[in-house]
């Protein structure tokens, strides 16, 4: 475990020179809250190495070194964000064995499904859920975590060769350039949207204010907990007491019985300011209204629709990769407005 500058320090000029590299990083979002990052997995052909980011080591020197490289992930998403808020980094440019494999056709596309089948190695799944916070970290945490990136270069040869015979590296090159895009931007926050939960839309103005007044007391409460919010208190209990309060119910049967005392009592001054919040100061109730196609809109979404999934059986590829339904409709309301938002290979294929 790399957990000392000194450690680091004799890593750097490893990834510096490498040909090649693979990362991946294990956070704690299951156990704590806010989540952090509490591992990355590099993976060079000089073997695989584990960074701590828990202890007390400046990270600048290997998150500059990491991009004199095209990055090797799987299923980069998670991870790019996580960089991105945590360590406000973002790479110049990855290959995403996910989107590959997608790209391919493959139907079963997660990291062991890969392995096994082009690699023919077996991966033990058993620590996807472990608390990564932890130190020491279990020789079974530590394999696992050392098997995200193992594996991921030969992975990479594999899909590779496969897009190239297909003729769609381009597209793989575009895809996760986009997603680089995508997971670079900043994150903002709708402070009159956040809290509205599964199951708000269904809600009254009145029970909105005290639904509004929990989640806010439920952030606290897991900040403060170190803890997930659902382990506060459930989104269907939310909605629940908050329906009991607006209609002048009981609601004591929804709490959990073994919540703390400390806990319970601040939930109830929760619910009560919630339940005083004057009408004025309801939130609003938000409909979405769609607006109805055009026969002309109508006609041309199914002729999209129809080119775009020919393309996918042609393919052998979800049509979804191509261009959503939501993508579709705002194609057939007006291409011009909303082409340039495709990819390249996306607008030619749908052209």
């Amino acid at each position: 475990m790399i957990d000392t500058d000194e450690k680091l320090a004799a890593l750097l000029p490893v990834i510096q020179t490498a040909p090649w590299l693979a990362l991946d990083t294990e956070a704690d979002s299951l156990h704590a809250y806010p989540e952090k990052v509490c591992l990355i997995q590099i993976s060079t052909p000089a073997g695989d190495e584990l960074v701590d980011p828990l202890a007390p080591l400046n990270l600048d020197p290997i998150f500059a070194a990491f991009n004199a490289h095209e990055m090797i992930f799987h299923a980069a998403d998670y991870d790019l964000r996580l960089l991105r808020k945590h360590h406000e980094f973002t790479p110049l440019a990855i290959f995403d064995t996910m989107l590959a494999a997608r790209l391919l056709g493959e139907p079963q596309f997660g990291l062991s499904n890969l392995v096994e089948k082009f690699l023919g190695v077996k991966l033990d799944k058993g620590s996807q859920k472990a608390d990564w916070a932890r130190r020491p970290l279990t020789e079974k945490m530590e394999v696992y975590a050392r098997n995200d990136t193992h594996y991921l270069k030969p992975l990479v040869d594999k899909l590779k060769a496969e897009l190239v015979a297909k003729k769609r590296l381009a597209w793989h090159s575009e895809s996760c350039a986009r997603l680089i895009v995508d997971c670079s931007q900043p994150v903002v926050v709708d402070e009159e949207t956040v809290w509205r939960i599964k199951g708000s839309s269904h809600l009254g103005r009145a029970e909105l204010a005290v639904l509004r007044e929990l989640w806010h007391w439920r952030e606290r409460e897991a900040v403060t907990a170190n803890r997930p919010p659902f382990f506060v208190l459930s989104h269907e209990t939310m909605v629940g007491i908050a329906i009991a309060v607006a209609g002048n119910l009981p609601m004591e049967q929804l709490v959990p019985p073994r919540m703390h005392p400390r806990r319970r009592e601040a939930l109830m001054k929760a619910v009560k300011a919630g339940a005083a919040v004057p009408p004025e100061k309801f939130p609003a109730v938000i409909r979405h209204h769609s607006q109805r196609p055009s026969e002309a809109e109508f006609r041309r979404f199914r002729e999209l629709e129809k080119i775009r999934d020919r393309h996918a059986r042609e393919l052998a590829i979800d049509p979804t990769l191509i261009a959503s339904k939501a993508t579709l409709g705002d194609l057939a309301r007006d291409w011009d407005k909303f082409a340039p938002e495709l990819m390249n290979w996306q607008r030619d294929l749908l052209k």
